[in-house]
């Protein structure tokens, strides 16, 4: 064999000693002593929690006042911008008032002449009176005729009852007075509210009919503004329940107060107040109607606007509230949470939750008083196991917990080389 042959053999087992050196030493040292894995809980204690419920719903107008024309007629002027807030009584339209002053002039003259003939009627009325009176003394004595007699008793009765035509001509015509009147103040179309107007369906020179379909504008009082919402009539029965029963009670301070979530979410800055709930469910939706009243001094709702309205159903003072992170669910969706039991044992518990208050759930079944859930370790361990239990929130040591610990040794110990 040649010296070059024997060098490289040489390096060659040199290599082969080096690469299995590390391995040989590995197998060799003591596997490292593991503890019980280290989970955080929570213990689970009563709070005071106030309940509130989530509903849909839509704002309204707090009034609404269609403007409508009361006379036929021409359309002269429009008096206010569209879209700008009006007061009561201030002046939207004015119908051409002439025909309804000529109208207004001649019943009043047809009142003048009515009262002028009463006036005649009665101041004849003594004399002929007196004559009836003196023909009734002459007949008694045979000086006249009974014919005389009776014609001036007639006359009598003719001109008693023309009299009494005359005032119902009178009060005919006073009738008509204030008619025209009502029709001639109809004229200037003023506004019944105040309010934001929104735009108007007619221009000058256009003819307005009396009582039409279509409103000349609309005027709507935004502030307060009403927010009606749909509330499950299932529900409606399970709150009623749940108050007879106790679980909840109402907080008298605050029970007909609301808040309000916008289209984007944002919370309104004013708080409402719960002002009436329907009688009647709609069996379409199987809901009923509930009408909560908001301030509106920015007008930042607008009729129309899509709301979610927090609603405060009462007080639990004893809800079991457990963080979100601590539960899970099966594969069959159920509500399941491990807890730290007997002898730092692991136990498995089906939950019944109600709804999410915040970053927790109201728990009303399977957790009691004192219960420990685990909220962070849940990967580390499995019904049964033994662990070290730490409260949540409680700050590791600088070397790591003994769960980091065992985490860093088992990744190291993947993918080595033992011999």
């Amino acid at each position: 064999m040649s010296l070059a042959k024997l060098r490289r053999s040489a390096v060659g087992a040199l290599l082969v000693v080096g690469l299995l050196e590390p391995g040989c030493k590995s197998a060799t040292a003591p596997p490292p002593v593991l503890g019980p894995a280290e989970v955080a809980v929570v213990t689970i204690q009563p709070e005071r929690t106030m309940l509130t419920t989530q509903l849909p719903g839509r704002t309204s107008a707090y009034l609404v006042a269609e403007i409508r024309p009361q006379v036929n007629g021409l359309i002269q002027s429009r008096e206010f911008q569209e879209g700008a807030f009006v007061k009561a009584g201030q002046l939207l339209y004015q119908i051409d008032p002439a025909p309804y002053e000529a109208a207004y002039n001649q019943a009043r003259a047809a009142v003048a002449t009515a009262e002028a003939d009463l006036i005649t009627a009665q101041a004849n009325l003594p004399a002929i009176r007196a004559r009836e009176a003196r023909f009734k003394g002459l007949v008694a004595i045979r000086a006249v005729g009974q014919q005389d007699y009776d014609d001036a008793a007639a006359a009598l009765r003719q001109a008693e009852a023309n009299i009494e035509t005359r005032k119902r001509i009178v009060e005919s015509a006073r009738a008509a007075v204030e008619t025209t009147r009502i029709n001639l103040s109809y004229t200037p179309i003023k506004s019944p509210i105040s309010g934001r107007i929104g735009v108007s369906n007619i221009t000058v020179g256009a003819l307005a009919t009396a009582y039409q379909p279509t409103a000349l504008a609309v005027v709507q009082q935004l502030d307060p503004i009403y927010v009606d919402v749909t509330q499950a009539s299932a529900d409606l029965l399970s709150l009623r329940r749940r108050l007879q029963s106790g679980q909840i009670k109402r907080n008298g301070a605050t029970s007909n107060s609301v808040q309000l979530l916008l289209e984007d979410g944002t919370p309104y800055p004013f708080k409402g107040t719960l002002q009436f709930q329907d009688v009647t469910v709609d069996p379409a939706t199987g809901s009923v109607q509930v009408r909560m009243v908001f301030p509106n001094p920015r007008n930042v709702l607008l009729p129309g606007m899509f709301v979610r309205a927090l609603v405060e159903e009462g007080v639990n003072e004893n809800a079991l509230l457990v963080p979100q992170q601590g539960v899970t669910r099966d594969v069959k969706g159920n509500a399941v949470a491990l807890v730290v039991g007997k002898d730092e044992k692991v136990e498995q518990r089906m939950l019944t939750v109600d709804r999410a208050i915040g970053d927790k759930w109201l728990v009303t079944g399977g957790l009691v008083v004192g219960d420990r859930v685990i909220v962070d370790g849940l990967q580390r361990v499995r019904p049964g196991t033994t662990v070290h239990a730490v409260p949540y929130g409680v700050p590791a040591p600088k070397g790591g917990s003994p769960a980091e610990a065992q985490d860093k040794i088992l990744s190291s110990n993947k993918g080595g080389i033992h011999v």
